[in-house]
């Protein structure tokens, strides 16, 4: 029997590394599902309180990845098929598209939209009567959407402004679509 006048042994502080390790998994865990919100804050509170690393152990045990070099190998395979799929789908639509030519460079920009007054017609419902306009300006091609209803994209990104484009990008106005080439 310990008098009270001999020390008590305690185990040592957790350490810093050994909290953020622990607070790491249980972000992991929470990101991946493995975790609702209640039970992740919950969890946080307790490992940020903790004293010993029992604690911190048994708040964590559920989430350390019992196969992690297979699960990380099907997890990396599968990532890599569902970017080649869609590559592929991006390829596949980008050699359907019919191209644009780019006009050539002049004072004024060409118009594009329904009116018969522009310089490109497009024919289109979803394709406003003054839709977008396409130009030159220091060397660049410069693509400008005229508050269109129905928006004009580029490579599937809405324009909001000027955007700078090129031969080969995609450009869209309204539902037409096109691949923008050079002469």
């Amino acid at each position: 029997m310990t008098s009270p006048f001999e020390p008590q042994a305690h185990p040592a502080r957790l350490s810093d590394a050994e909290r953020d390790a622990a607070l790491e998994l249980l972000r992991e865990g929470a990101v991946q599902g493995k975790l609702s919100h209640d039970t992740f804050l919950r969890r946080m509170e307790l490992a940020l309180t903790a004293r010993h690393s029992e604690e911190l152990a048994a708040l964590t045990h559920d989430l350390r990845e019992r196969d992690g070099a297979w699960s990380r190998r099907l997890f990396g395979a599968v990532e890599k098929v569902s970017a080649f799929s869609v590559r592929l789908r991006h390829a596949w639509q980008a050699e359907r598209l019919p191209k644009l030519l780019l006009p050539e460079p002049g004072p004024h920009p060409l118009r594009i939209g329904r009116d018969p007054a522009n310089g490109l017609r497009l024919s289109h419902e979803t394709v406003s009567r003054l839709h977008a306009e396409l130009g030159m300006q220091g060397g660049l091609w410069v693509l400008r959407d005229l508050n269109s209803t129905n928006g004009t994209t580029v490579n599937g990104r809405r324009v909001t402004g000027t955007v700078v484009v090129q031969p080969g990008d995609a450009v869209a106005f309204g539902h037409m679509a096109f691949r923008l080439a050079s002469r």
